[in-house]
């Protein structure tokens, strides 16, 4: 949305202003998109020290990043929303997430503004997730202010990026602001440029309240702090207000701004302005990012459109070391719920691992920072199950069914088709690594939507992947192929009937459900043989042979077997005639027989650690 077609919309609409209340022509909502790494944190350090709201004695880096896991991996998980005033006016920053496990929380936040700025690397250049919520901002319709950030580094070279973006947005490449979010050069005149082109907020403020929730957090006190942005109407102090997606009802307790603590605003919030409520409920669920609020009595009949729950896409078990933490895991699962809307479990029960969590997440960093979260925050030892995605199995007599897990993969019975989910995948990278990128990708069963030049040596590649090919090394092996220069942003893109199988492992003839794996027919063998490798290595010799298989259904694929503890039983037979040593050893070969009948191998906790944890991808692309 332009300047003028705002005013047009302004002086269409005349705002009424309650006393005490910002004018929203004097409101400027808007939020920062960036890849992980890109400054965004640092700028808005700087932001809220130019404008006056933290002093320098209470600065930090990356204040608005709350939680320790943030600040020791860089990188911003939840949304933070932030009240700066700036030459008469109100500004409403919202810094969001840059990792495209997090793409839904950026989604709310700009439906929440009305620019945004699009801040890049001067030493990078723009990089695939960057690109992707840059087409999300403007889907919105939001204002873009191209800027690069980091110009004091050695490395950077604004003027070749200035062109990348310039050519991206269709701007002038003299139009790409340059600021340091380090040491504050051109902030100032940022904020200014914000003030200057970024659309104020547009609303009814006669009709029915309508506000749009954009995140929510859970405050051990407080209950549940949900933030909202007023697009329509009024929300005051003790009023009964109306969740239009879940229909609970609620008392706000307490509204205000965050400027960057929070303040009680007596006047509440009115249009365009951002703020938070408290209603006092426990439960976030109640309170889901991209719900509207209305009023109870007299509230609106419509709510604002784009609501929709966050899907899972990969699944993974959550078992406790130590069974008898199974309650203390299910209890810290309910409390994270309550700061995770997007977390999704189910208990289920392994025969080799005992009771656990079948969990969902956005992705393998969602992943990563749960099982981080839960055992520093509430002190657990968990294995993690291999990930997995979401499979559609259709069988011949035309009943259906939903795979989490590979032990619902069903063995009985003939399956006509498996689907598996695919995603549209967009990889950034130098030309020079165009072949190595193409082999990586053929190999994981991908197929070539196109290809575009950005700049002479830039290239962004399209590609339509298997999701579960995606979530275990594919990331790793692509930073590796291209020297860390690839960038990789990829979305859901519906499904495909696929050759997949349920590899089993088996010891001693009896399947292991926690090493099971939905994999492509052609990557079977490749699994088996691997899994019964590490397997050899990590558990212990017994007093009789173990076999280790691998088998898809009834067919064997691999075998490694784990030699016995032999005792010298012929260290007390010395001379005498080769009958007394054959006998000898066929009566210790018979007690080795009846052991093995009722004997079980027994696999250590930490061999299925070992087999069962690889560092993610994504851990290793939140350290980079």
């Amino acid at each position: 949305m332009d300047l003028t077609l705002s005013s047009t919309l302004s002086k269409r609409t005349p705002v009424r202003i309650q006393p005490g209340q910002t004018d929203p022509a004097l409101i400027r909502n808007f939020c920062i998109i960036a890849h992980i790494d890109h400054g965004k944190s640092t700028l808005a350090d700087r932001m809220l020290q130019i404008t006056g709201v933290v002093d320098d004695r209470s600065m930090r880096a990356q204040y608005l990043d709350r939680m320790d896991i943030e600040r020791e991996r860089g990188i911003t998980i939840k949304s933070q929303a932030v009240r700066l005033p700036w030459d008469g006016h109100v500004l409403n920053m919202i810094d969001t997430p840059g990792h495209v496990d997090f793409t839904y929380e950026v989604s709310r936040s700009l439906q929440a503004c009305e620019g945004a700025i699009l801040l890049v690397d001067a030493a990078q250049g723009i990089e695939a997730q960057t690109l992707a919520n840059l087409y999300l901002a403007m889907n919105n319709d939001l204002h873009i202010i191209p800027v690069l950030n980091k110009i004091d580094l050695p490395a950077a070279q604004p003027e070749k990026f200035a062109e990348e973006i310039a050519g991206l947005i269709g701007c002038d490449p003299s139009e790409v602001l340059k600021v340091s979010g380090k040491t504050g050069v051109g902030v100032p005149e940022l904020l200014d440029h914000v003030v200057q082109t970024v659309p104020a907020p547009v609303g009814d403020a006669d009709a029915a309240a309508r506000a749009l929730i954009f995140d929510s957090v859970y405050d051990t006190y407080r209950g549940v702090v949900t933030y909202v942005r007023v697009m329509d109407g009024h929300l005051g102090k003790r009023e009964r207000i109306l969740m239009m997606s879940t229909q609970a009802q609620h008392e706000t307790l307490e509204i205000g701004v965050i400027s960057p603590e929070p303040k009680i605003s007596d006047q509440g919030l009115g249009v365009g302005e951002v703020g938070y409520l408290i209603t006092g409920v426990k439960d976030v669920r109640q309170s889901r990012v991209g719900d509207t609020v209305t009023t109870a009595v007299r509230g609106a009949q419509e709510p604002l459109a784009g609501y929709e729950h966050p899907k899972p896409m990969v699944f993974s078990g959550l078992y406790p070391i130590d069974g008898d933490e199974y309650p203390e895991l299910r209890e810290a699962l309910d409390k994270l719920q309550l700061n995770d809307a997007a977390l999704v479990y189910e208990p289920e029960t392994s025969a080799a691992l005992g009771f656990g969590f079948r969990v969902g997440f956005l992705g393998l960093l969602h992943m990563e920072i749960v099982r981080e979260r839960l055992e520093r925050e509430f002190g657990l030892s968990l294995i993690s199950t291999a990930p997995n995605v979401v499979y559609r199995v259709v069988m011949e007599d035309g009943k259906e069914l939903t795979v989490t897990n590979p032990s619902e993969f069903p063995t009985g019975g003939k399956i006509a088709e498996v689907y598996e989910p695919v995603t549209k995948s967009t990889i950034l990278a130098p030309a020079e690594f165009i072949g190595a990128i193409m082999e990586i990708c053929q190999g994981r069963r991908g197929q070539l939507q196109g290809m575009d030049y950005l700049s002479e040596d830039r290239v962004e590649i399209r590609y339509t992947l298997p999701l579960g090919e995606i979530i275990f090394d594919f990331f790793d092996q692509l930073k590796s192929r291209t020297r860390g220069y690839a960038s990789l942003d990829y979305e859901p893109a519906g499904e495909q009937a696929s050759e997949l199988v349920k590899v089993d492992i088996l010891l001693q003839g009896e399947a292991v459900d926690a090493f099971s794996a939905i994999v492509h027919k052609d990557k079977a063998y490749t699994y088996g043989v691997d899994m019964a490798k590490k397997l050899k290595d990590l558990i212990p010799r017994q007093q009789y042979e173990v076999p280790i298989q691998a088998a898809i259904g009834a067919r064997v694929i691999a075998r490694e077997n784990i030699r016995a503890i032999r005792k010298d039983v012929l260290a007390k037979c010395y001379g005498g005639d080769i009958t007394r040593k054959r006998k000898l050893l066929e009566k210790q070969k018979e007690g080795k027989k009846r052991m093995k009948m009722v004997g079980r191998v027994e696999v250590p906790q930490e061999a299925f650690v070992a087999a069962l944890s690889t560092e993610s991808s994504a851990d290793k692309a939140a350290k980079k």
